[in-house]
């Protein structure tokens, strides 16, 4: 869900995503906007056992190839969230926030 409304073309854009244990969709009739994502992290469990990390690894290399730099972390987790990430991610977050003007 959060690539596919955070990354829509034509849909307003977030301030950032934070995608975990998730991936990018391909979906027939979804167009997808990476050129102009916002600030991305991407967190998975190397053990997911419902969405393999493999799902990550490949939307940070699709990201990547169109020019986002996300913040991606793997840690030896199932399909949940390392607690060390969320820490992590409370300063990243702050960065963009206050730097962050909202639409135009």
């Amino acid at each position: 869900m959060t690539y596919a409304v955070g990354l829509g073309a034509g849909r307003p854009r977030p301030a950032a995503l934070i995608a975990l244990s998730g991936f990018i969709p391909t979906v027939e009739g979804l167009e997808l906007d990476l050129a102009s994502a916002p600030p991305i992290a991407i967190g998975h469990g190397t053990y997911d056992q419902v969405i393999p990390v493999d799902f990550g690894r490949d939307a940070r290399r699709r990201l990547e190839e169109a020019g986002v730099e996300p913040l991606y972390r793997e840690y030896p987790y199932p399909h949940a969230v390392d607690p060390r990430f969320l820490v992590e991610l409370q300063p990243w977050m702050a960065k963009i926030t206050a730097s962050y003007a909202g639409p135009e």
